[in-house]
């Protein structure tokens, strides 16, 4: 154990965490007294295109009850990522919570138009997304398993069903979804929950930069959309449900487990889940040969 006596803490790992849905989860996660390992290449305030940095989400961490230890990382490297867990075991010896979501937004995403019009480089999706999902919990699966009702979720969203954004996004929320099933049944002996997490649009700092050009044009979205947190408000119930192995293996819209959580958003609202518009969750089949 190191210096930071860490071990009697609900210990969590957020991915992707300079801003965005992993910031809000982060908070969220930190608010109930946890320590929150926060990720991202962002690390000063400033040096990126949006606002927020790895140091100032720890920083919030710490003010609203928690302890936040923000450490650099670029998902795409590997070795970064060994060297991740490797101090995570140092000081907690333990994870109880990891939370995948370091994705890559690369430029002309939601541009209009067939893919092969884009920019070839939207499949860095698959990359710091889909790859490094898997990445991070070959590295968290020992401490995983020290864990104390330990859960896995990887944050996706409705387009690993739908059309959303062109094929390289699509199939790249697509595997992480399958990802995770396939990982629930590893994990299953062991005791560690597993899910894909469905959320809604959110208020991040990049939509809020898109709607501030346009308001009126996404004024009926917004009325819907979710704050960060929500989505770590629902992992955080869900971590706490004495049944949360029943859950494990499946595709969840994060607002439909918020209903049956009493979970609501920071605003007092409570998010529809789109299935009416977007249609049913992913299921996947079990083995027919084990």
């Amino acid at each position: 154990m190191s210096e930071l006596d860490l071990s009697a803490k609900r210990t969590v790992l957020v991915t992707g965490a300079s801003r965005g849905a992993g910031r809000g989860i982060a908070l969220a996660l930190g608010q109930t007294g946890a320590t929150v390992y926060v990720t991202g290449r962002t690390v000063q305030s400033g040096s990126a295109d949006l606002p927020g940095s790895i140091t100032e989400t720890a920083r919030t961490i710490t003010a609203v009850g928690g302890l936040g230890i923000d450490i650099a990382c670029d998902h795409s490297d590997d070795e970064q990522v060994r060297q991740l867990f490797e101090r995570i075991e140092s000081d907690s010896g333990k994870i109880d919570i990891v939370v995948n979501n370091a994705t890559a937004l690369p430029e002309g995403l939601t541009d209009i138009g067939p893919f092969w019009e884009k920019p070839l480089a939207l499949n860095e999706l698959l990359d710091v997304g889909l790859r490094s999902h898997y990445v991070t919990a070959y590295y968290a699966a020992p401490l995983l398993l020290r864990g104390d009702n330990p859960l896995l979720v990887n944050t996706s969203s409705f387009g690993g069903r739908i059309y959303m954004h062109g094929p390289a996004y699509g199939a790249g929320k697509a595997a992480v979804d399958k990802m995770a099933h396939d990982m629930a049944v590893d994990f299953k002996p062991y005791g560690v929950a597993v899910i894909s997490l469905w959320m809604g649009l959110l208020l991040t700092e990049r939509t809020q930069r898109v709607v501030a050009d346009e308001p009126e044009k996404y004024a009926a979205l917004l009325a819907t959309a979710e704050h960060p947190e929500f989505s770590g408000r629902i992992i955080d119930a869900l971590a706490r449900d004495p049944k949360r192995m029943e859950k494990s293996g499946r595709v969840w819209i994060g607002a439909e487990l918020a209903a049956e959580y009493g979970v609501i958003d920071i605003d007092g609202k409570v998010p529809p889940s789109h299935r009416d518009m977007f249609g049913p969750v992913t299921e996947f089949g079990e083995a027919v040969v084990e």
